[in-house]
């Protein structure tokens, strides 16, 4: 991974029918960590986002609310662009499905299905249980006390549709899977998705006719789009799609990876690489299904009163501690529940307690024994090499564990470091070097500074307003930030530092914050 090259990602495009809360913000923080470190490590990246907007469930919500569907769909997608806003997100394009250029290529996607000459698209009947919130139909074997199998309610429909012969391509899929083993992630999503396709796939609906509010199907406008067919196909459209010739396109497409939650891994697993394969497009690289972030053990919903918006906890807890806390509370993949005290031991611990106290530690050290100037090392001991070797393996390692992606474990070795660096300022004493051994100080301390500077530069994808705090008060340049930089610049001795201030605030449930108390000596 490594240096150069391009890296296309996404995240789902998120529907209208409500507001944001913390899982639309855990998917694309997620995304957005992920950007940022492929861009520090050489990488052109594209990073896409949206809004998916046509649909039964959509226009069903605009006419309670009083509203012309794209009054509608305009007032809620603003909040997705706010959330984005919020988070600090570094998307490069905010993909609308009523977008002129969606539709454009939405409409370009049906035509190569009709007219490809392999009959993938058919008028037929179809009836079938529906399920408005789900935006899916479902046969009645798959019906669970007479609801679909998520919970929600369903109800009988009959109509003339259009299909999209899926039967057909359930041995070509099972051979893609088989012949692209890592497309799919965490392993028991591929295993669910496998044996879904194993179990027979039955020919999709691709149309509908008993509402109005979509995209009209090419040659026969009295049919709207479903949802699905169109809505997968905006992650072409934010790669320049139909556009085939674009440089935009011709960089960027396949995707690199979909970041979905784990409910809708079956329609970008099944449908959307059929869909590609038909269209006589390139399939995209990987789709990881991550978990969901539970209340009290139940799945996050206004209905039940547990539902938490983003902008909650960046007003509770801060920005970065926020990112902090969903990328390394949870194994990526899995499901969890939120807690506010387990988001407070983050806080004031991982960050305040332990990253925190050691830059606090260190600068004053500097600031107080050093006259604020960086002092330059002397011979190193084993000691300080070793914890130098750390900070310099670190890269390597975050590498692999973001391919994955893991955050949880590229934190848990980022935090070995700092556990690393605490334990060795606590064993090295320089506040008693500073009295009997000057010189050794200047190398305890020059030692620990560039293991924060690589610290700094590597914690940017998950918190780079901290990490920019740290590195202005190592006096890094901000043309010096990159990983590239890590084994380049080595911190120049001799820079004037700025006074120090704390980074991490502590968490005082209600009470003013600051920073963290200085942990033993050297205050």
């Amino acid at each position: 991974m490594p240096g150069g090259g391009n890296f296309f990602v996404t995240t789902p495009i998120y529907y209208v029918n409500d507001a944001p809360h913390l899982g639309h913000a855990y998917t694309t923080v997620a995304c957005d960590a992920l950007v940022r470190f492929r861009r520090l490590d050489g990488q052109k990246v594209l990073f896409t986002t949206g809004t998916d907007e046509h649909g039964q469930k959509v226009e069903k919500s605009a006419q309670a609310a009083g509203m012309a569907p794209q009054a509608f769909c305009d007032k809620v997608s603003r909040t997705f662009r706010a959330m984005n806003g919020l988070l600090g997100i570094d998307t490069h394009d905010f993909v609308r499905t009523t977008d002129e250029r969606h539709i454009r290529c939405a409409t370009e996607m049906w035509n190569r299905f009709s007219g490809n000459g392999h009959g993938d698209i058919y008028l037929g009947k179809y009836g079938y249980y529906d399920s408005i919130r789900d935006e899916a139909p479902y046969d009645e074997s798959e019906l669970v006390n007479g609801k679909a199998p998520t919970g929600a309610d369903v109800e009988w429909v009959e109509e003339e549709n259009y299909f999209f012969r899926l039967s057909a391509w359930q041995d070509r899929l099972l051979e893609f899977y088989d012949a692209n083993p890592d497309f799919i992630g965490p392993a028991a999503r591929r295993n669910e998705v496998v044996s879904f396709v194993k179990g027979g796939l039955r020919d999709l609906s691709i149309s509908r006719t008993s509402f109005s509010w979509g995209i009209p199907v090419p040659n026969d406008a009295k049919h709207i789009m479903y949802v699905w067919i169109e809505a997968l196909s905006v992650y072409l459209t934010g790669a320049g799609y139909p556009d085939v010739t674009s440089e935009k396109f011709h960089e960027f497409w396949p995707c690199d990876l979909h970041m979905v939650g784990k409910d809708i891994i079956r329609f970008h697993c099944v449908y959307w690489p059929a869909f590609l394969m038909a269209a006589g497009l390139p399939v995209t690289h990987r789709v990881f299904g991550h978990g969901w972030w539970t209340v009290e053990g139940q799945k996050m919903s206004k209905s039940l009163g547990n539902f938490i918006a983003p902008k909650e906890l960046v007003d509770k807890y801060g920005l970065d501690p926020l990112r902090y806390f969903m990328l390394r509370e949870l194994p990526f993949g899995s499901d969890g529940d939120f807690s506010h005290r387990a988001m407070v031991n983050r806080v004031n611990g991982d960050l305040a307690n332990d990253l925190g106290n050691l830059a606090q530690r260190v600068l004053s050290m500097i600031q107080r024994y050093c006259g604020g100037t960086l002092p330059a090392a002397g011979a190193l001991s084993a000691a300080d090499e070793a914890l130098l070797e750390a900070a310099r393996g670190l890269l390597a390692r975050l590498r692999e564990e973001i391919a994955v992606p893991a955050y949880h474990h590229a934190l848990d070795h980022l935090w070995a470091v700092v556990s690393d660096a605490n334990r060795y300022v606590d064993e090295q004493a320089p506040w008693t070097l500073n009295k009997s051994d000057p010189p050794r100080r200047d190398t305890v301390l020059y030692v620990l500074a560039e293991t924060i500077r690589h610290l700094a530069i590597l914690i940017q994808p998950v918190m780079p307003g901290s990490a920019a705090n740290l590195l202005d008060q190592l006096a890094i340049p901000a043309d010096r930030r990159d990983f590239a930089d890590l084994a380049a610049h080595l911190i120049a001795s001799g820079t004037a530092l700025p006074k120090p201030e704390g980074v991490f605030p502590r968490y005082l449930d209600g009470a003013d914050q600051s920073p963290p108390p200085l942990r033993g000596r050297g205050d």
